[in-house]
């Protein structure tokens, strides 16, 4: 459960509106800060935290001051690759700690006993792109609980993951809040905020539903979209968030889209106009939490305060369509047209053309072979690297950090190897199926199942469920039906897995095998 502070922030998202911020970072620029004041790393506005708390303080008073109820820490930058690239990668949760201290104190002073005021721990994409193989995912996570931790004993009341233009480094972000959170004990609302470029996707190509789709599954508990554009350029991507999600809706965006001029980025939009954008939001799509990023002032968020006060966020009925994502795209369980095809070739025990591309590493070999599956109609892509002497992990991170960006294919990821499984699930920015949970050794702490499900759960991986128990596999209808149903349970009521996000796998045995004890499959299937 949410601390009662926490919990009055997703409250008021989903019964009124909560505003928030504008930008900080134009906002430190005017205060124009010291070389002395960043300690030589000129730029990391995080620095000003321990040096100059008292200009962090007044940004964030200015904006409470003009009726902002919640404000973001100046950690925006307080994760490894920024602070990597000052030297100063071992200070994360100092300055995270420090950033949310600052916005507590600011907040409280503001706070009365019915109008609170709440901190939002800023946790941005940094530098890197996980998908492209900048930096590795389990560091990129592990900075990001350390961060957490510092603005959870700061203060925060949320975490706000904001910003993401890679879909696996909100993943890594979002796990390693949840790590943090614990580790220490407590629960506060995670927040993603996903930036769409004016292509009309994220920086990678993500569409705004292989977005939903990845995040949703790891147990956030609002989305929504901040900066690279004004309101205008959003608006369709909202849509599509407000028709398929029934998570609060945040919006943060530009004020505008910047203009170059001779004194730098202009950003044109008014705070009327913004005030008037995000209103619609409000009535439109159902945003519970406003606010503003670039180019955004406490003239914007002023206007914007006066003009939501008191308003509900209107949502209509939303559409729930299950599936899978790749980094790319969407895609529903439910196939209007057909069933839902596995490809299954990537399969080094079912394709010896998969298999010997394997052993020899050719991995374009291996691509080809995933493309040609797409190109004939495949769904999905299930991929199995296990192979006897070989390192089933090593070979599934080569695949799979290749696979992602070469195809528009979600991943089933096949293997009776936890280490494997995860190995994968670090590489996938999208949202992945694991293939596969069962009880053949029961599902005692040391079984198989009790290794791979807490890593598909942090991960948010649907499960292909086996009708095999420590009996052996399933020969009736009766038998399949009832451990069928004992997987089911057990995933919906102990891993808290809804029933859309489990497929059940009955294990029949073509008659083709010439064993007699194959024979009556498809019979009692």
């Amino acid at each position: 459960m949410f601390s009662p502070r926490a919990q009055s922030l997703i409250d008021s998202m989903t019964s009124r509106v909560v505003v928030a911020d504008g930008a900080m970072g134009t906002m430190i620029q005017a205060a124009a800060p010291s070389l002395d004041d960043f300690q030589n790393h000129e730029g990391c506005n995080e620095i000003l935290n321990v040096t100059r708390p008292d200009i962090i303080k007044s940004i964030h008073e200015r904006y409470l001051s003009v009726g902002a109820e919640a404000i973001e820490t100046n950690t925006f930058g307080a994760n490894f690759a920024n602070l990597a690239e000052y030297g100063i990668e071992d200070r994360i949760e100092e300055l995270a700690f420090a950033g949310a201290q600052i916005a507590r104190e600011a907040a409280d002073e503001y706070a009365t006993e019915h109008s609170p005021r709440w901190v939002l721990g800023s946790v941005g994409p940094g530098t890197k792109l996980p998908s492209l193989g900048h930096a590795p995912f389990a560091q990129l996570r592990d900075a990001y609980q350390i961060c957490v931790s510092g603005l959870i004993r700061g203060g925060a009341d949320g975490i706000l993951v904001e910003t993401a233009q890679d879909l696996l480094q909100a993943k890594a972000a979002v796990i390693g809040a949840k790590r943090a959170m614990t580790e220490m004990g407590t629960k506060i609302p995670i927040i993603v905020s996903v930036t769409v470029e004016t292509t009309g996707t994220m920086l990678l190509g993500s569409e705004i539903g292989a977005a939903l789709t990845a995040l949703t599954a790891l147990g956030i508990d609002s989305i929504g979209m901040n900066c690279a554009t004004g309101p205008t350029e959003m608006s369709e991507h909202l849509r599509y968030l407000s028709k398929f999600s029934r998570l609060p809706l945040c919006v943060m965006p530009n004020a505008g889209l910047p203009v170059l001029t001779a004194d730098g980025a202009h950003y044109p939009l008014t705070a009327e106009e913004l005030a008037t954008a995000q209103n619609q939001f409000v009535h439109d799509y159902g945003a519970g939490l406003v606010g503003g990023c670039c180019g955004t002032t406490p003239e914007h968020i002023e206007a914007l305060a006066n003009r939501v006060k008191g308003e509900h966020p209107g949502r209509a009925a939303w559409i729930d369509e299950p599936g899978l994502a790749s980094l790319y795209q969407h895609q529903p369980f439910d196939q209007t047209m057909t069933y839902l095809s596995i490809g299954e070739r990537t399969n080094a025990n079912g394709s010896k053309a998969f298999r010997d591309g394997l052993l020899s590493e050719n991995w374009d070999d291996c691509l080809e072979i995933a493309k040609s599956q797409t190109r004939e109609g495949s769904h999905l892509l299930d991929i199995c690297v296990d192979y006897v002497g070989r390192d089933g992990a090593r070979d599934m991170r080569e695949l799979v950090s290749r696979l992602v960006t070469s195809t528009t294919l979600p991943l089933v990821l096949d293997s009776t190897e936890a280490n494997v499984l995860e190995a994968g699930l670090e590489c996938i920015g999208g949202r992945a199926m694991i293939n596969s949970v069962n009880y053949e050794d029961g599902d005692g702490p040391n079984s198989r199942f009790a290794k791979i499900m807490p890593i598909a759960k942090e991960h948010g991986a649907a499960v292909v469920a086996l009708t095999i128990d420590e009996e052996g596999q399933a020969r009736t209808a009766d038998t399949k039906f009832a451990i069928a149903k004992r997987l089911i349970e057990d995933l919906r009521d102990n891993w808290g897995y809804s029933l859309q996000d489990i497929v059940v796998d009955t294990l029949t045995f073509p008659i083709a095998t010439g064993q007699d004890e194959t024979r009556r499959d498809g019979i009692e299937t």
